[in-house]
């Protein structure tokens, strides 16, 4: 929660971003990750973890506004969904291998080597970036200043709004279902591992499927068609979270509808501004973080006192609102794809 509160600075970031070349702002998020994760498994105390968690974002956040400015500057925008698409299959790869093999280490030894593990191989990919991209790629300081001043519409701040409650619906899971399988059918770190590693393929899914229809079907439209797996999976889930197979499954969907819509908003969220695509996607990603800094409280106190079945009601809940906001922003701007 704290981690995503000190995120609200994101929008400030994004400005950040817009005046750095690209390779620039992917390259250093990385290696900013790789020390950060290295603070948090070298941490003598929960503070200094909440310290490298904090860098973690951070930096995490300039290394994705990068690429989806990078992106931007080289794609048209209605080719955007099937690149974002494909460019988001490795978040998918990252929970399917990298999480699944930092959780195995860490069943196998320890969490600090997890981390560990981690801050290697995020630190060879910046050596990757560093040496394939142009160093003199497009820069936010190469556009004229009265351009870059430009403002968010007014209706971008629906999806504003989309984005913190389809951020809150997936935060309601995120930090409840490892404690709801260890609990309530007795999982072990290696076998929760091999969840996170089948959620991969769930949400490999939505990434493939997301790069060849988002574009077909319109932004709006395929993201209104993510939060609309999750709203009946979280209330089909409050019923049947004591069925270990039926549970797993609604899991399942329920993570697949968030990351087909999030990577459908991606594109739009980019375009707010077309000539800062950085600052547009740093201020509605700010709604995403307040989200999730929501739910990161009130889903794991619900789960406390309740069980699952609350937070993943409340998940449903936010879908819902979801859905409202992205229609909300279609009616105002109809030549929108």
């Amino acid at each position: 929660m704290i981690t995503e509160i000190a995120m609200g600075i994101s929008p400030v970031l994004g400005r950040l971003v817009d005046r750095l070349h690209r390779r620039t702002a992917m390259a250093g998020g990385l290696l900013a990750i790789s020390g950060a994760a290295t603070i948090a498994a070298a941490s003598p105390s929960v503070w200094i973890f909440v310290l490298g968690m904090l860098l973690i974002a951070i930096a995490k956040f300039i290394f994705d506004i990068g690429l989806a400015s990078w992106v931007n500057d080289h794609v048209e925008y209605e080719k955007r969904g099937r690149v974002i698409g494909m460019t988001e299959t490795s978040w998918a790869l990252g929970l399917l291998i990298g999480v699944t093999a930092m959780g195995l280490v860490a069943a196998a030894s320890s969490w600090r080597w997890g981390y560990a593990v981690g801050a290697i191989s995020v630190a060879t990919m910046a050596i990757v970036v560093m040496t394939r991209l142009d160093g003199h790629d497009v820069a936010g300081s190469q556009r004229s200043h009265e351009t870059v001043k430009h403002k968010m519409p007014l209706n971008g701040y629906w999806i504003f709004g989309a984005m913190f409650f389809l951020m809150a619906a997936s935060q309601t899971l995120f930090v409840t279902f490892g404690s709801w399988l260890e609990d309530q059918f007795g999982f072990t770190e290696a076998g929760i591992s091999a969840v996170v590693f089948g959620l991969g393929a769930f949400e490999l899914l939505a990434s493939v499927t997301s790069a060849r229809r988002t574009d077909t079907w319109g932004k709006e439209r395929s993201a209104i068609f993510g939060a609309a797996l999750i709203f009946p999976a979280g209330l089909l889930l409050t019923i049947g979270h004591n069925n270990q197979v039926i549970g797993l499954i609604l899991l399942g969907i329920y993570l697949l509808g968030f990351e087909f819509s999030i990577v459908s908003m991606l594109p739009l969220a980019a375009n707010l501004i077309p000539a800062s695509p950085g600052r547009g996607l740093g201020i509605v990603l700010a709604g995403g973080t307040l989200g999730r800094a929501s739910m990161s409280l009130i889903a794991t106190a619900a789960y406390d006192k309740f069980g699952i079945n609350v937070p993943a009601f409340i998940g449903a809940i936010c879908a819902a609102g979801m859905i409202g906001c992205i229609v909300a922003y279609g009616r105002t701007t109809p030549s929108n794809v």
